[in-house]
């Protein structure tokens, strides 16, 4: 039984999704305590409720303080079960964070698996679906996995209500994967998502970001979905590099401008063009443990957060690897290493 504090490092949800997958692939019981007792409202939300419910259905797990607020949990898992899957939030919570919670445990699976989650597919909180889809799974795929994601619809923060569906094949073994460069520029783009908002809301969102990156008309694209998906509103900045692809976001609020949001993509978007880096910051954040599953691998980053660090030092306790940042070249280079290679 592995021993986890939900306070260390940056405190928040991902500890316990990563315990939680880690837990299931490697067969290991974690008991956590102090659940995102860095968090404004600390313990376990929709979300994360959620996200144990699911790794417990999927791995016909044993577990103890399942509820809502709770703040300690003890998971012990069994044999991971492909199927058919249907988990609702029944808030905005992530679909995306949950979907990461039992992606790379259903790997391990021995049948294929689909798994539709119903919640938020763009609150400000997680990455949005359009960054598993472009900039995650691609390089999931290189390392051997086949997970196909499908968004059947929006659901925005407060409303929720999106939908949004995964197969997931076997994969008896990860690939270790060395993404140093990001190679060079094949394309970029924004798309403006609006749903029960005037359009003009995204126009002028889109008009920011030619205007910022230099964009002609042709790059800038405005997508009206239907009023019942909203009220809402996201941008996404695509960067399509040979090796990589990056996903800037920007999500609308209450009282938040436009044009702030996006700003907000744009600062995102330049700061990882600046950086020479593969990988920008919430994307070397979901590496790790991938990397890690396959026993190896390395990466360059524009940032490492204090979650990348958390995240880090929490795989460290389920695998025997080990972890380390190093800075060469003006750049953040990440090292996944087995512990029995040399350092």
């Amino acid at each position: 039984m592995i021993e986890l504090d939900g306070a260390a490092g940056e405190g928040g949800g991902q500890i316990l999704r990563s315990a939680l997958a880690l837990s299931m692939i490697t067969g290991t019981p974690f008991r956590i305590r102090a659940i995102r007792a860095n968090r404004t409202r600390p313990g376990m939300m929709r979300q994360h409720l959620v996200a144990v419910q699911a790794a417990a259905q999927v791995s016909g797990a044993r577990v103890t303080g399942a509820e809502l607020g709770s703040s300690e949990l003890s998971f012990t898992p069994g044999p991971i079960q492909g199927g058919d899957y249907h988990f609702a939030i029944g808030s905005a919570g992530s679909c995306t964070l949950v979907l990461q919670t039992v992606v790379l445990a259903l790997l391990h699976a021995q049948q294929p698996s689909s798994v539709r989650i119903t919640g938020g597919t763009h609150n400000a909180m997680a990455p949005p679906v359009q960054f598993l889809e472009r900039a995650y799974l691609p390089l999931l795929a290189r390392m051997g996995a086949e997970v196909d994601i499908a968004l059947r619809r929006y659901g925005f923060y407060p409303a929720g209500g999106g939908e949004v569906v995964a197969i997931v094949r076997p994969c008896a073994q990860l690939r270790q994967l060395s993404l140093m460069e990001r190679g060079s520029y094949v394309a970029a783009r924004a798309d403006a998502f609006v749903a029960g908002l005037p359009q003009s809301v995204g126009m002028r969102e889109l008009s920011c970001i030619g205007h910022a990156m230099q964009w002609g008309s042709e790059q800038l694209h405005l997508h009206r979905l239907p009023a019942e998906q909203g009220p809402g509103n996201a941008v996404l900045i695509t960067l399509e590099y040979e090796h990589v692809t990056e996903v800037c976001a920007g999500f609308g609020a209450k009282a938040v401008r436009a044009e702030a949001v996006a700003q907000e993509a744009t600062m995102q978007a330049q700061a990882y063009m600046a950086s020479d880096a593969a990988a920008g910051e919430h994307l070397a954040d979901q590496l790790m443990l991938p990397m890690a599953i396959a026993g190896g691998g390395r990466f360059t980053a524009s940032t490492v957060s204090s979650h990348a660090e958390t995240n880090a030092e929490l795989i460290a306790k389920f695998l025997p690897v080990s972890i380390y940042f190093e800075r060469a070249e003006g750049r953040n280079i990440c090292v996944v290493k087995s512990a029995c290679q040399p350092r």
